[in-house]
């Protein structure tokens, strides 16, 4: 087992992936080509980064294998993020397990699809709560207008709430007044420290340029700087091979004037978030 090194910086939200693993339904991403954990280290090495978060994609469905795989023969680099299933009879001996194998969170990856889980059934409330009780985040990924009818009910339950890519605003909405609900909802999660924010793939959202990337940034830091985190989202699903990874660290640290803060999203905000010692 290789030691542990010093922590330069962590991405927070990247994919493994092998094309031969059988495919979830109702998915709205696919495997460009096989990419293993060694690859991706090699990435972060590459750019004076030590450690990261591997978030499994929804193509999977609740697969974790390939991740959970990773974990283990990395487990002082990287950690993890698991889709499960919440019908699962074993879920909280399921969950255990990989909370001793580096999972520290549980993802509702739920955009694109044509209904959304009801999060106030049985089944859901019982993986919040077993989430709650292991320590496991909860991390969203949802349309900006659908946030606010599921948000609200994780924190609810006493879970942590991760929300991905800036929260996944609508740019067409704006950020102000009653049309950007969500993203307010997400700057007062911020300001009572009850959410924390993935500050990646501004492409997702339309906004690219940096007068669009800096109004969203500096609302979020002006919240709470304390609870954001970077992410590169290599190897960037539908939008590979159009830009670099260099490029995925310069759009948010171009936007942050603060050495202090870069510092706190860069490495200290997530090494408290995804516990990384």
């Amino acid at each position: 087992m290789s030691e542990k090194p010093a922590i330069t910086g962590i991405d927070c939200h990247a994919h493994i992936m092998a094309v031969d693993l059988p495919l979830a339904p109702e998915i709205h991403s696919r495997p460009a080509r096989d990419i293993g954990a060694e690859e991706y280290l090699a990435v972060l090495g590459s750019h004076g980064i030590s450690h990261g978060v591997l978030t499994a994609p929804s193509f999977y469905g609740s697969n974790n294998t390939l991740l959970l795989d990773a974990l283990r023969r990395h487990p002082h680099q990287l950690r993890g993020t698991v889709i499960v299933d919440p019908s699962s009879p074993r879920l909280e001996q399921e969950l255990l397990q990989m909370r001793e194998h580096g999972v520290v969170g549980i993802r509702l990856n739920w955009i694109k699809k044509k209904a959304i889980p009801d999060i106030d059934s049985v089944d859901y409330k019982k993986l919040l709560g077993i989430a709650k009780d292991l320590g496991l985040h909860i991390e969203l990924f949802l349309e900006d207008h659908l946030q606010e009818h599921v948000a609200p009910k994780i924190l609810a339950s006493g879970a942590t709430l991760v929300l991905d890519h800036f929260g996944n605003p609508d740019p067409k909405l704006g950020m102000q007044g009653n049309q950007s609900k969500s993203f307010q909802n997400t700057l007062r999660g911020l300001a009572d420290g009850k959410v924390w924010v993935k500050l990646s793939a501004p492409y997702r959202h339309g906004f690219l340029d940096g007068v669009s990337i800096q109004s969203y940034v500096d609302a979020l830091v002006a919240a709470n700087p304390k609870q954001l985190v970077w992410a590169s989202d290599w190897p960037w699903l539908s939008y590979e091979n159009r830009f670099t990874y260099t490029d995925c660290i310069t759009w948010i640290q171009s936007a942050i004037s603060s050495t202090e803060v870069w510092n706190d999203i860069l490495i200290n905000n997530p090494k408290t978030l995804f516990h990384f010692e």
